[in-house]
């Protein structure tokens, strides 16, 4: 039997004549042709399949319908399931603050010209974020550039975003200076656990001076150090996103003289176009939101002015 008769009886069957199937088919044809090809299957299987006039399926054909009906009712949603299965896939991972405040814009822009692609986001912290990359779980990993990357990563340095002082609005403090220079320092600090960036770029500044203030309160994230400052728990390190250090009981006073933490993007190999695209959209919103912190680099080779990618 021919499967395309097959399906032209199905459309028959399913919308009570020829004519009527001939407006609901998927694809262009004329009743005519339906009709002439309904006839050969119904010639090549030697039976009537129905009746025309009024339009009512033979015994026969009520049988071959029962057997072709699971497979054509099905072909659509088979298909649909197949193209989400199959579909692009993009996994992100960065910081709880990135993947919350940052890049959603960056993945409304990717989906106006790639709108089915599977997305997948996992927070962690660098060594995690490093490790996943590593390990294949990850497309791209946003994390600071402060030390050498893994070996083969290629890097696209996206921003150097300033360290700020957090400091209970209660405290008066009209500048971090005025803090770091009173001698020994008492008051808890709240901070990222010390193997994170903004940590070891602090503490490295704070022995520089000869300044010892370990980290009393370790957070998981740059919103619970906001939330620990303004509740009155100590002073907090952190950098300078809005959206993470913005709080009415809390005062961000800047870091003058202490190094920016460097954030950008690795991924391993050649990227595909979809990663391609969207390490473009990072630039881009980088260098929009921070105009004057935003690093001059490279989305096709992963290479900053002025710098090259380790390994």
């Amino acid at each position: 039997m021919n499967i395309h008769h097959l399906e032209l009886f199905y459309y028959v069957a399913r919308h009570g004549g020829i004519s009527a199937a001939a407006r609901h088919m998927p694809y262009g044809i004329q009743q005519p042709a339906v009709s002439g090809q309904i006839l050969q299957l119904e010639e090549n299987l030697g039976v009537a399949l129905f009746k025309r006039q009024p339009f009512q399926l033979t015994r026969e054909g009520e049988e071959l319908l029962a057997f072709i009906k699971p497979f054509f009712d099905n072909v659509e949603s088979v298909g649909e399931r197949l193209r989400q299965n199959f579909a692009p896939q993009l996994r992100i991972g960065a910081a709880e603050a990135v993947l919350r405040h940052h890049l959603p814009k960056v993945v409304q822009r990717v989906k106006e010209t790639h709108p089915g692609f599977r997305l997948v986001l996992r927070s962690g912290f660098q060594n995690e974020l490093e490790g996943w990359l590593q390990q294949h779980e990850l497309d791209l990993a946003v994390i600071p550039l402060h030390r050498k990357p893994p070996p083969h990563a290629r890097v696209l340095p996206l921003v150097r975003l300033p360290l700020v002082l957090l400091a209970p609005r209660k405290a008066k403090l009209k500048s971090a200076e005025e803090l770091l220079t009173r001698g020994k320092l008492t008051e808890p600090l709240i901070g990222l656990p010390p193997a994170e960036a903004i940590s070891e770029v602090f503490q490295a500044e704070l022995g520089r001076r000869k300044i010892t203030w370990p980290i009393s309160i370790e957070a998981s994230s740059l919103e619970l150090i906001t939330q620990y400052v303004a509740d009155g728990a100590g002073y907090g390190v952190s950098i300078s996103i809005p959206q993470t250090i913005t709080h009415r009981d809390v005062r961000v006073l800047p870091l003058d003289g202490f190094k920016p933490v460097e954030l950008g993007v690795l991924w391993l190999g050649e990227p595909a176009p979809l990663m391609r695209l969207t390490l473009q959209h990072m630039q881009a919103y980088a260098q929009e939101t921070w105009p004057e912190s935003a690093v001059a680099a490279d989305a096709a080779t992963g290479k900053a002015e002025g710098t090259k990618a380790e390994g």
